[in-house]
């Protein structure tokens, strides 16, 4: 047989895919690459058939110091087959094995984890499977893969390959039902001789490659779900606008956001890299090109406030990082996370460019749970400023020392009326911080007017937290609603200070889904719970526009319990009659949707997930979802279909080791 030379892998997979042209448009074949380099040529085999396209983990066993010469291959399963002839010829002893092959078994589980993420594996029982490698040399990793796969029983194992020694082809009949060899050069001298392009194919590639052909795997799913090609999922592809990470993919959402003078920029989870990412750039978008004034995020006011001075240049810290250290209270990764520094350190580059005079951008905090941190930035301000107020404000706060530094503790005791309430003691004194006015005759006027205005709002912050923590014991439904309404008040006295240069305040908000998207169209609404998003809707109507985000699986960074350590833990699938079953039936890669626009098309009422900073998926069904009508919930909506844990500055082993796929050992 004459011998090919292939330009690339993606260009031989498209001259295997002739050769296995009988199994095309079967609905019982899958295509199973093995990775790396068997990903993009099965990506084009999977196309050509109409195939829905796995990966199949095996790993080569090098011989030390030669590795390019395979002693054998493991794969997913526990499965070792080694390869006789080289183990015999080379005298290899078994602790040198063995030591290879533990090593081995751990890149195994790595790329495991890697690549599904939390994607389940195909069904391979009763299928033809078609095993697919870029190549065929000695045949040990095609000969692990075949033997791991029968134990799974599928009908039919077919080993294919573009380029292969023509004895190991030969060979191989004795172990797959079918072997096809695209062409078999006699010498084969080595697989990557029969490439112009050998280069090594990445893991990105291959998760990218794998994310592009589920969409096949999404419209075969449609049929259990009920998002048929032709239903639910085929009229939303036509409104959906695919990003690709290009400097344009946000022109329609800006476009869409108009003249919108608040945008609220929501998350599924508390721990995905991506939703972190793009909300960032979002936001750095409609800062320069749209002339935003203020990020307004879920977190405390104290602990923001930090923030805001390094990017106002006006604090003491030498850095984002520094910047933001006083957020050690958990989830620490909310807001110590790699791209948040990324992000903060561009709003002070983006302000120091704008010099002094103009409009800066500020990063403000709008949550209650810093009760002391709060009450220890008011006395510090009046210590500066008049030193008797602060002994008066220092006598009210002293309410809370016999209760201890745990804020529930003193909820638990004065809300059992075992103790006297700080209620009053709190409320004296925001009155008192609301009476105070910026001394208007120096320069710098502006800076102290927000230096009042931070100090007010750790007044408010107190107020409302001693009667957060009060109410958690006795109507912890309740707390639900007393949270948000103290995000929207902080909310809406940002709007007033920022609004009082007589240029409109113009403020984006970043919290999750659960806080953003309009209560009043979920299940939250049936208990009289409101949200931060229905409030600011009432207030400023079409002056608001809220962005949900969603994905479908992958992992995040998230808790087993309150105050555990973070791990890094997979996202299974999404359920079948959620929204999220149906955005991956519409497009496996990500994706903008106009709500607006697509609500006729939306059903209108399915299930939605939230994870928080703790994510049980044991118990997933009852304790991350709910009902929603989605189109009424956001204005817009952007789809991750999978994503990954963000990276906290302070990584701990458990997140390190991550969490094994709920198939390992098996896979398949």
């Amino acid at each position: 047989m004459m011998a090919i030379v292939f330009p690339d892998r993606r260009k031989a997979g498209r001259h295997l895919a002739g050769k296995l042209s009988h199994h095309a448009g079967r609905d019982d074949v899958i295509i199973l690459a093995l990775p790396r380099g068997g990903v993009p040529v099965g990506f084009e085999v999977a196309r050509a058939l109409n195939a829905p396209l796995d990966v199949f983990v095996v790993r080569k066993l090098g011989v030390p110091g030669y590795e390019e010469l395979a002693m054998g291959a493991i794969a997913t399963g526990g499965v070792r087959v080694l390869n006789d002839d080289v183990v015999d010829g080379l005298t290899l002893p078994s602790h040198i094995i063995d030591a290879v092959t533990a090593k081995e078994e751990k890149e195994l589980a790595r790329r495991e984890r890697l690549y599904r993420g939390g994607r389940p594996p195909l069904h391979v029982k009763g299928r033809t499977i078609i095993l697919v490698d870029d190549g065929l040399a000695t045949g040990s990793t095609m000969l692990a893969a075949i033997r791991a796969l029968r134990d799974s029983a599928p009908a039919r194992i077919v080993a294919a390959v573009p380029v292969g020694s023509p004895d190991t082809c030969e060979a191989m009949k004795a172990e797959a039902d079918e072997v096809v060899c695209a062409t078999t050069p006699q010498p084969l001298l080595g697989v990557g001789q029969w490439y112009k392009d050998f280069s090594q194919t990445s893991d990105d590639e291959v998760r990218a490659l794998l994310a592009r052909s589920a969409r096949g795997r999404a419209s075969s799913d449609s049929g259990s779900n009920g998002f048929s090609e032709h239903g639910a999922a085929g009229e939303l592809r036509r409104h959906i606008v695919r990003l690709s990470g290009e400097a344009g993919d946000y022109d329609r959402l800006l476009e869409a956001i108009g003249e919108a003078r608040f945008v609220l920029l929501g998350e599924a989870s508390h721990g995905t890299h991506e939703f972190y990412e793009e909300r960032a750039r979002i936001t750095r978008r409609l800062i320069e090109e749209k002339g935003f004034r203020a990020v307004a995020v879920e977190a405390d006011w104290p602990d923001t406030y930090r923030v805001n001075r390094y990017v106002q240049n006006v604090g003491g810290d030498l850095d984002a990082e520094e910047a933001l250290s006083d957020f050690r209270r958990f989830p620490t990764w909310m807001w110590r996370n790699s791209v948040v520094v990324d992000f903060v350190e561009w709003l002070r580059r983006h302000n120091d460019a704008i010099g002094e005079g103009g409009s800066r951008a500020g990063f403000y905090g709008l949550d209650l749970y810093a009760l002391h941190g709060a009450m220890k930035a008011v006395l510090r301000y009046l210590e500066n400023i008049d030193p008797a107020a602060a002994d008066a404000a220092r006598h009210r706060y002293a309410c809370f020392d016999h209760f201890g530094p745990d804020p529930e503790v003193y909820g638990f005791i004065a809300g059992n009326e075992v103790e006297k309430s700080c209620q009053d003691a709190v409320v004296a004194q925001l009155v008192e911080m609301l009476k105070r006015r910026p001394v208007p005759t120096q320069p710098g006027t502006s800076a102290l007017a927000d230096e009042l205005f931070a100090a007010q709002q750790n007044a408010r912050l107190v107020k409302n937290a001693e009667g957060y923590y009060r109410a958690l014991f006795l109507a912890p439904e309740s707390t639900w609603n007393l949270r948000d309404r103290h995000m929207a008040e902080t909310f809406e006295a940002l709007v007033t200070h920022l609004g009082q240069d007589g240029q409109p305040a113009k403020i984006i908000v970043w919290a999750h889904n659960s806080h953003l998207g309009d209560a009043r169209a979920t299940d939250r609404n049936r208990r009289e719970e409101i949200n931060l998003g229905q409030l600011i809707r009432e207030t400023h109507e079409r002056d608001a526009f809220l962005v949900g985000f969603t994905t479908h699986h992958g992992t995040v960074t998230a808790a087993s319990d309150w105050d555990a350590p973070a791990e890094r833990k997979n996202v299974r699938p999404a359920l079948a009659d959620s929204y999220e079953a149906l955005l991956h039936a519409v497009s496996p890669e990500r994706f903008l949707i106009d709500l607006r626009v697509a609500s006729e098309v939306l059903p209108r009422r399915l299930l939605e997930r939230a994870i928080g900073v703790i994510y049980r998926p044991e118990t997933e069904r009852v304790s991350h979802y709910f009902h929603a009508d989605l189109a009424a919930q956001f204005d817009a909506l952007l789809h991750f279909d999978e994503t990954h844990a963000v990276e906290a500055l302070e990584r701990s082993s458990e997140w390190d080791a991550g969490e094994l796929a709920e198939t390992y050992p098996f896979g398949v």
